[in-house]
């Protein structure tokens, strides 16, 4: 249900006076699913709708499609021409000094830039402030309630799980006809997704040998034979509605013993990811602010201080939600400055990796941070070692 005295509360502890949602042709993704548009026509003409820090809503309608806000409360005030437009938007706005809208600036933080630059100037020539939504878009979409948090726990079981069945294939294949594919291994997945009620928009990564040294590797039809690296990235959520996702990586050898320049490479990575998950229990257990690239610096500092710093070409981890990738604080200091808060209740990964050119190693586990501030690494046990699939399985 959509609860506007939630968001007061929330302006108000922020010191905001009010939010201003905008919207043409469905291009602010944010502001429709945290008022909880429903399913239809994505409109064709412009609207907004302010929320103040006290008092009711106003909206601000075309007479064309003056029914766009009818699902929310707050007086409509409707327009048809353009300056009766840029007229409401001053009337919106007119008492509240400093409003939040979803922009960054600089377009540091891309994944909240949803109102164009046009629209932020018109906004201001009313001699308003306007500052990022960026934690207000957390607090609303981006964290989870228990029965988020259930859901996800459950698909851990079965991402978890997934691996068993992936290195048992690639073992079983190998042994009775020398090789399987990239492909199969995929398949398998899927195979084990579908038959434990998990769902998700694109099959899993898996990389053989230097096909592993790309983060975004398609998967293809190369071959996995003994002696073989074998990097595997997945994600599913349960088949349910607001079910959110697990996002694992995870790498074995084909082998029954691990040579030891992966084995190396692989204890870098696993130090650096241990260190970004105990700086954020560190920080939440003493109840102190922690912003997504600080982690990112945590992790980062312990591969460049191996001398891999140059090898690492990602963020160190991404909101989740009920998408893959969500729209709560990443874990970023290298591809944005990402400054916003990590809120009880929102999930990210922690996937800090090394990407060499014959071979790439990536560890991948998701954390949650639960509305007593106790950290959470979901998905089964940490990988501490490259699995020796042949011995293993």
């Amino acid at each position: 249900m959509f609860d506007v005295a939630a968001i007061q509360s929330a302006l108000r502890e922020s010191q905001l006076d009010g939010w201003l949602f905008y919207d043409f042709r469905a291009s602010n993704v944010l502001a429709r699913r945290i008022l909880q548009f429903p399913d239809g026509p994505d409109g064709s003409r412009r609207w907004a709708y302010l929320i103040p820090k006290t008092g009711a809503p106003k909206k601000l309608v075309h007479r064309i499609e003056d029914g766009a806000l009818d699902h929310l409360p707050g007086e409509k005030r409707v327009y048809l021409k353009w300056q009766e437009f840029e007229a409401g938007i001053a009337a919106l706005v007119s008492g509240c000094p400093r409003v939040a809208m979803e922009y960054s600036p600089l377009n540091g933080i891309p994944y909240i830039s949803r109102v164009d630059a046009g629209t932020v100037e018109l906004v201001r020539r009313s001699g308003v402030e306007v500052v990022s939504s960026g934690d207000l878009i957390q607090m609303f979409e981006a964290v989870w309630d228990d029965a988020q948090w259930t859901m996800h726990l459950e698909a851990g079981r079965h991402t978890d799980s997934a691996y068993a069945a992936a290195w048992a294939m690639i073992a079983a294949a190998v042994r009775a006809n020398g090789e399987t594919t990239e492909s199969a291994v995929s398949a398998t997945i899927m195979e084990h997704f579908d038959k434990h009620g998990l769902t998700t928009y694109h099959p899993p990564i898996v990389g053989v040998n230097a096909h592993s040294g790309d983060p975004h590797y398609e998967t293809g039809e190369a071959p996995i034979r003994a002696g073989d690296f074998v990097l595997i990235d997945l994600w599913a959520k349960l088949n349910q509605p607001r079910a959110v996702y697990s996002d694992l990586t995870r790498v074995g050898f084909v082998g029954e013993s691990v040579p030891k320049k992966y084995e190396a490479i692989f204890l870098i990575v696993a130090a650096a990811r241990d260190a970004a998950i105990q700086l954020v229990k560190e920080r939440f257990a003493r109840n102190e602010t922690l912003q997504g690239y600080e982690v990112d610096d945590a992790a980062r500092r312990v591969i460049e201080h191996a001398g891999y710093g140059q090898y690492f070409v990602h963020r160190t981890g991404h909101s989740i939600g009920q998408e893959t990738h969500g729209n709560g604080a990443n874990i970023d200091n290298l591809e944005t400055h990402e400054t916003r808060r990590i809120l009880p209740g929102c999930c990210f990964s922690i996937e800090p990796g090394i990407y060499l050119p014959e071979f790439g190693i990536r560890s991948e586990v998701n954390v949650f941070v639960d509305h007593q501030r106790q950290v959470h690494v979901t998905a089964g046990t940490l990988q501490t070692s490259v699995i020796p699939i042949l011995k293993a399985f």
